[in-house]
């Protein structure tokens, strides 16, 4: 039996809150708040519920036509039915929410989010699972069907202009593909999978291609990588590595870093999950010493490539929380850009250990961000800002860039 929600506001993760007659939490992805809806209930907890929409009794006159006719069954985007300022203004809330729930901090020092200058086709990396007939699809909304698909609005022209010419076998193994536009639109398709055979490969237009199997990468076609450029840097990006998916908000953070570091000629800069060098490309220079530590062996190659003219840096190949509580050096300033999950506890204890002065944490996540940051100040750290960045328009998640002060 349906139920009908008031909803009041937005949480992270794509959803909508409201309550329930009994007075549960209810969170439905597709609303807005201000709407009146009707919701099949399809998981009940104690305190709280998830519910499906199924009519709209009062629309938000902020509702607008989602773009895409995949929308609501594609589980890419969650926020297609609202302008894109309106987007903006629920991350931002979202962000300053986790901060005071989880973090603690009543009053967070937020700055304005930073908007894509693109809020579609501004992806230069889409990835696609395969369907059983090895048509390129995404995953279902709440499920790990492939649903194929026609149109995707994300991807740069160039990757909407290639997606759909890619004709593959649903070979045994293969899982996923990912397809990646450099500078001066160069293309790579990486495939992977579990097997440990290259499959067979042909192409008849020109792009890169490589097969990430459980013993690395295999060239299939041209080179195993590609350039990018970030404010006039070039940085080699390999099938295998990480790589911000915005260029050009990855350029605003990384000049966002340039004016809030205190970086000198003194200066040691310890880098964790350095990734393929974005942010010691920049900073290095400027520094006496940069040391990046990173798990990845091919973004390690990319690393070193990357900061080949630099002779002030060093690289720690592993994983962080092994790395740092085995480093012995003074860091004056600490970045990290941990994956999702946020900072291991032992990674964070080291660092607290280090005693940097400055420590600058970029982040996908602002829940983990936000734990990790409450742990931070019971150690004896200020929060001096946090800073939104919308690398991610139409969907839910949200980069921020917060640095503390010892």
């Amino acid at each position: 039996m349906a139920e009908e929600v008031e909803m009041t506001g937005m949480v992270y993760g794509g959803d909508g809150f409201g309550r329930l007659a009994d007075g549960r939490a209810v969170f439905v992805p597709f609303v807005l708040p201000g709407e009146r809806v009707l919701v099949d209930l399809v998981e009940e907890k104690r305190g709280h519920a998830r519910g499906r929409l199924k009519t709209i009794l009062r629309a938000s006159p902020e509702r607008i036509a989602p773009r895409c006719a995949h929308y609501g069954v594609c589980g890419g985007c969650h926020y297609q039915h609202m302008p894109y300022e309106a987007q903006l203004r629920v991350k931002e809330n979202i962000v300053r929410e986790q901060f005071v729930r989880i973090a603690g901090v009543s009053d967070p020092p937020m700055r304005p989010i930073q908007p894509s200058p693109q809020a579609w086709y501004y992806r230069n990396t889409v990835q696609f699972h395969l369907d059983e007939q090895g048509k390129p699809g995404y995953q279902e909304t709440g499920s790990h069907r492939v649903v194929p698909i026609s149109e995707c609005h994300l991807p740069q022209e160039i990757l909407s202009q290639t997606w759909p010419l890619l004709d593959l076998e649903p070979l045994p193994g293969l899982e996923r593909i990912l397809l990646r536009a450099g500078a001066g639109d160069e293309l790579l398709l990486a495939l992977e999978g579990s097997g440990e055979a290259m499959p067979e490969f042909s192409v008849d237009f020109p792009l890169s291609a490589a097969y990430l199997g459980p013993t690395g990468a295999m060239v299939l076609a041209g080179d195993d990588g590609l350039m990018f450029e970030v404010l006039e840097k070039s940085f080699r990006v390999s099938a295998g590595s990480f790589f911000q998916v915005n260029t050009a908000q990855a350029g605003a953070m990384v000049q966002h870093l340039l004016e809030r570091l205190p970086l000198g000629e003194e200066t040691t800069l310890l880098d964790v999950y350095c990734g393929v060098g974005l942010f010691s490309a920049f900073m290095a220079p400027r520094v006496r010493r940069c040391v990046g530590i990173e798990l990845s062996e091919s973004a390690c190659d990319d690393y070193a490539a990357n900061l080949d003219a630099c002779d002030n840096v060093e690289l720690y190949v592993g994983a962080a929380e092994h790395v740092l509580p085995a480093l012995d050096l003074k860091a004056d300033v600490v970045l990290v850009d941990p994956p999702r999950a946020g900072l291991e506890r032992a990674a964070l204890d080291a660092i607290v250990a280090l005693a940097p002065a400055t420590l600058a944490y970029v982040s996908c996540d602002p829940s983990t961000l936000a734990r990790d940051v409450k742990r931070l100040i019971a150690a004896g750290y200020e929060l001096k800002e946090v800073k939104p960045f919308d690398l991610f328009p139409q969907t839910y998640h949200v980069e921020c860039v917060t640095i503390l002060c010892r």
